[in-house]
């Protein structure tokens, strides 16, 4: 019998020991005292299987798993980011945030050379669980150049908020998609006021509108517009900007999701816009009595009087909307934007997905229930399905 996730078990038949890793292709310990073949990666060892040395290897091997399990890391190896450290998380329940987030990921380590750690909501069991405020391995924040996040209504635990807080108040740069301008509901006590709907003028509509530059209150012209799940959207860059950098190279853009409104905060630069679409087609005809509404815009913000940091919002974003080859390159020009990198923005970089990528349509249904961070490491394992 052969359990993964590092679970040593015994073969009742023929008294063999197999330990399965999820970096390693596998170990085959035949007991008592037969040579052990050792295989990971390129390297090939044989040692003897004592008792002391299946221990030691247990214990090597399962340290480092227990460090990998719960997060994504890729790496790249050439390119600008050599060096530079972006920090995903994604846990909303609906825009399947849990594909997006890996997928820019590979791309920004593939192509460009960052070193990029994705995070997930999670269950109890580590299994990748949409909008869950479980969110393991906030601690590599400290070292992050640039926070990339896809998240909504989480109520992460106080000192998860502690180490979010100590990223603002050095002034990271931040990038948030869609339901990100809410990422935040239901927490009480020292953090209560990053929650999308607090009311307090020093820090009214939460980490949404005084970081990002917009919240989620429908009355105050910032919610769903059109009917979702029936019209798809078109974006647009706005004319007067069409010289920054983030629109370099920017074509087309068509985003599944449907719409929302926005009123960003005074001091944002509007990129592009959206137009509502009367079906999910592309191409298809604008409806009438529903006029354009900001759909991404930079700005700057400043946490507590510290340093000052460069951000990028869009109220698109969903799985399904980066198939755009426009909306994917808005997001990636955004990125090196914030991070004060547009110099190496070019308009015909190669923004192509790395491995396979199929999306799943955006639903409050999860489309998946029993995937792990570890099963979409390396660039060539699907995400998140065949």
């Amino acid at each position: 019998m052969n359990i993964e996730d590092g679970v040593l078990s015994e073969s009742c038949e023929a008294w063999e020991y197999v330990i399965l890793f999820p970096k390693i292709r596998g170990i085959a310990i035949h007991w008592p005292c037969s040579p052990l073949p050792l295989v990971t990666g390129n390297i090939h060892m044989t040692l003897r299987a004592t008792p002391l040395v299946i221990l030691l290897l247990s214990c090597l091997l399962m340290s480092q798993v227990a460090h990998s399990a719960d997060r994504v890391i890729y790496e790249g190896s050439e390119g600008p980011g050599v060096g530079k450290h972006i920090l995903f998380i994604a846990s909303d329940h609906e825009y399947r945030g849990e594909e997006t987030c890996p997928a820019i990921a590979r791309i920004l380590a593939k192509r460009y050379g960052f070193k990029c750690t994705v995070l997930f909501g999670q269950t109890e069991e580590g299994v990748i669980k949409p909008g869950s405020s479980k969110i393991p391995g906030i601690e590599t924040i400290a070292d992050a150049d640039m926070l990339f996040l896809f998240l909504r209504f989480i109520n992460p635990e106080d000192e998860w908020l502690k180490q979010f807080e100590g990223y603002l108040k050095r002034g990271g740069p931040v990038l948030g998609l869609r339901t990100t301008t809410h990422a935040f509901n239901g927490i009480k006590g020292d953090y209560a006021f990053f929650n999308f709907n607090h009311s307090d003028p020093n820090f009214v509509g939460g980490f949404g509108r005084q970081i990002l530059g917009e919240t989620w209150n429908p009355k105050l012209g910032a919610g769903h517009y059109g009917r979702n799940h029936q019209f798809a959207t078109a974006m647009h860059s706005v004319p007067e900007n069409s010289e920054h950098p983030v629109l370099r190279g920017v074509g087309e853009m068509h985003a599944m999701a449907g719409a929302y409104s926005a009123r960003p905060m005074p001091g944002s630069t509007i990129l592009a816009t959206n137009q509502v679409l009367q079906s999910m087609e592309v191409g298809a005809p604008p409806v009438a009595d529903k006029e354009p509404q900001p759909a991404a815009w930079v700005r700057e913000y400043q946490y507590e009087g510290g340093p000052k940091g460069r951000v990028f919002c869009s109220t698109q974003g969903a799985s399904e909307d980066i198939l755009s080859d426009g909306v994917r390159r808005l997001i990636i020009n955004a990125t090196l934007w914030c991070m004060g990198m547009e110099k190496e923005i070019s308009a015909d970089a190669d923004i192509s997905f790395v491995g396979p990528y199929n999306p799943s349509t955006f639903s409050f249904k999860p489309s998946i229930t029993d995937a792990r961070p570890g099963e979409i490491e390396g660039f060539e394992s699907p995400i998140l399905k065949p």
